[in-house]
């Protein structure tokens, strides 16, 4: 395996950009959550409607430091660590996206909230999406965030790279950045080979969740960057499943779908983060009326 290929599978399309971060932002209150075995980090930012945000492969709360000072200004945002991520220790469990989507209900509910908005970045949009589809009671309003609701919807290049994940390559990948993160904040750093593992045998796995998307009635916003990992055709398709882009919303508006596409300029699924719009389109979309998609 090339050293460009490890390059491109740790920061391909399941695993986290850095944090991005310019500005930081102190949560005011952070613990450890008993979900399903695992003692699941989280760490809570501002007062307000909550809004549950999952970071991408390899990463952790930290991806969304650079937008947490925005996102946080009106609401409370809760930034969890995955399974195995960041500073929730891995458990003898298999990583799925079932039992990732269950953590992340099994959390809202221990927190004691009836209804959230979740928000995925990533690896962590395809956790958020599960959430939706295993709990609508739980969720308000979803945003995805460059990510996607089928294994062929990643170019075929990150594909392979994301198979390529494995124990063998995992000291191969000490040599990139996500790996000083990691190992800065990992209960138990001597892990990072399960996590590899872990991550690779997941993204080896075949999905195509269309059917699911199209029952979704929480309205749903999805962001990409014009240069992301993820097909522009597979972006498309997402917001067609979700009844937008079909027909002409009239003068009036009232042939609009609830779900939302915004396509980000000059952009990757590496620096998503960093664009300045990024953080405004969510917030418009959260502070919106919640209007029901009607699943065909």
């Amino acid at each position: 395996m090339t050293h460009s290929v490890i390059v491109q599978a740790a920061t391909g399309a399941i695993l986290a950009a850095s944090a991005f971060a310019q500005a930081q932002s102190t949560p005011a209150q952070s613990g450890y959550a008993p979900v399903n075995g695992l003692k699941m980090y989280y760490e809570i930012h501002g007062n307000g409607e909550p809004l549950i945000a999952i970071h991408g492969g390899f990463g952790s709360t930290d991806n969304f430091a650079g937008i947490m000072p925005e996102l946080s200004k009106d609401r409370e945002v809760i930034a969890v660590d995955l399974q195995g991520h960041g500073r929730t220790a891995d458990i003898d469990r298999p990583m799925s996206f079932t039992a990732l989507a269950d953590d992340i209900a099994a959390l809202i509910r221990y927190l004691g909230i009836q209804r959230a908005d979740v928000m995925g970045y990533s690896l962590g949009g395809l956790v958020a999406l599960r959430t939706t589809i295993q709990h609508p009671e739980l969720v308000n309003r979803l945003v995805i965030v460059s990510s996607t609701f089928s294994r062929d919807g990643w170019y075929p290049e990150i594909v392979a790279a994301m198979s390529s994940l494995s124990a063998a390559t995992a000291e191969q990948m000490k040599q990139i950045p996500v790996y000083s993160t990691y190992a800065n904040v990992a209960p138990r750093p001597q892990d990072w080979p399960i996590l590899c593992a872990k991550l690779g045998a997941l993204m080896r796995q075949n999905y195509n969740w269309s059917s699911d998307v199209t029952k979704i009635k929480a309205p749903v916003l999805l962001v990409f960057g014009d240069a992301d990992a993820v097909r522009t055709a597979n972006a498309v398709e997402y917001f067609e499943l979700l009844d937008g882009g079909k027909r002409d919303a009239g003068w009036d508006g009232s042939g609009m779908s609830p779900a939302r596409l915004a396509i980000l300029p000059g952009v990757t699924h590496y620096t998503i983060f960093q664009s300045p719009l990024l953080a405004p389109i969510v917030d418009r979309f959260l502070d919106s009326p919640v209007t029901q998609n009607q699943p065909k």
